[in-house]
C-alpha cells in the first residue's frame, strides 16, 4: 500500500511540474496577419489578385504566394521554379524568401511558389509593395510587382 502512495505522489509532483513548466515557457514567436493579399502584375506573363502566407518561427520565417489570376504557362513539375520573394522593409531596406519549391502545376492552373524560407528580425514589418516576385522557369525570368500596399497590411514578425 505504501508503494502504491509513494507512486501517487511522485505521478501528482511530476504532473505538477509539468503543468508549471507550460505555463512559464515561452510564447512561440507569430506574425500578424498570417494572410494578406494585393494585386501583382507580371507583365506580359498577367497579373492580378495574389494572397500572401506567412508563418514565423523564431527569426525563421516562410511566406507563400498564391494567385488564381496568374497562371501557370506550360505544365510545371514540383520545385522546378526558383523564386525569390523581396519583400520590402518598413523604414528602408528588404527582406528576401528564396527557393525553389512549388507544387506541380499543369498548364493554366493557379500560380504558387513557396513556402520560401527567410529570416526576419523581430519586429520587421514586411510589405509586398515596394518588393518583387521573380521567377525562373525554364531559363525566363518573369518578375512580379505591385502598385499598392497588401491588404490588410504588412506582415509584422515578433
Amino acid at each position: 500500500m505504501r508503494g502504491k502512495r509513494l507512486f501517487t505522489g511522485a505521478a501528482l509532483t511530476v504532473g505538477t511540474l509539468a503543468v508549471t513548466g507550460l505555463a512559464f515557457a515561452p510564447t512561440a514567436a507569430a506574425v500578424t496577419p498570417t494572410t494578406a493579399t494585393t494585386t501583382a502584375s507580371c507583365g506580359i506573363f498577367g497579373g492580378g489578385a495574389a494572397t500572401l502566407t506567412a508563418t514565423q518561427s523564431g527569426t525563421s520565417a516562410t511566406i507563400t504566394l498564391t494567385s488564381t489570376a496568374i497562371t501557370a504557362p506550360l505544365a510545371l513539375s514540383a520545385n522546378s521554379i526558383t523564386s525569390t520573394l523581396t519583400m520590402a522593409k518598413s523604414g528602408g531596406g528588404s527582406v528576401a524568401f528564396s527557393g525553389k519549391v512549388n507544387p506541380a502545376m499543369a498548364t493554366g492552373d493557379p500560380v504558387t511558389v513557396g513556402p520560401l524560407p527567410g529570416t526576419v528580425a523581430s519586429g520587421d514589418s514586411l510589405d509586398f509593395y515596394g518588393g518583387s516576385l521573380k521567377m525562373v522557369i525554364f531559363g525566363i525570368t518573369v518578375t512580379c510587382t505591385t502598385s499598392s500596399a497588401q491588404s490588410p497590411g504588412p506582415f509584422v514578425f515578433d
